[in-house]
């Protein structure tokens, strides 16, 4: 396991896990966040939250989809990363609470080279958000292009 991300393709073969956190979410995070960007009543209204669904105020997925980002970046995401394609497979598993405290562990399923430039190499990977009981709070499998080690 590792907490310090590489430099280059190579710095991630397959089962290689990388690992961060934790990261608090707190109550005024999660009323500002979905204040601001997904103002639905279990984000931004405690007492309808409390009457809801999930027996009290929960985080916008997007927003623990923001403290995964702020994690992968610090924790995987090689020095001059080239960019990402996109992700599969997002799924929100369990809802996030004020209190909770984010962790991340990050496993390369797949790493290649790029077949039309040399340069590069395509590394998949599969992402969870845990809580402060291990329990996974978010996956999704991210595809990142990656400087290869200059020879």
């Amino acid at each position: 396991m590792s907490n310090r991300p590489g430099k280059y393709f190579e710095d991630y073969p397959v089962g290689a896990i990388f690992t961060g956190g934790p990261l608090a979410v707190s109550e005024p995070e999660i009323l500002e966040f979905a204040r601001r960007y997904d103002p639905q009543p279990m984000h931004v209204d405690k007492t309808a939250a409390a009457d809801g669904r999930y027996g009290g105020l929960i985080a916008s997925g997007w927003h623990t989809g923001s403290l995964m980002m702020q994690m992968l970046a610090a924790h995987f995401v090689p020095e001059g990363n080239l960019a990402s394609p996109g992700l599969d497979e997002l799924r929100w598993i369990r809802p996030v609470r004020p209190g909770d405290d984010l962790s991340l562990r990050v496993t390369v399923l797949e790493a290649r080279r790029s077949r039309t430039k040399p340069d590069q190499g395509v590394v998949k990977s599969l992402v969870e958000v845990l809580n402060q009981d291990g329990a996974q709070v978010m996956t999704l499998k991210p595809i990142s292009l990656m400087r290869c080690r200059p020879t």
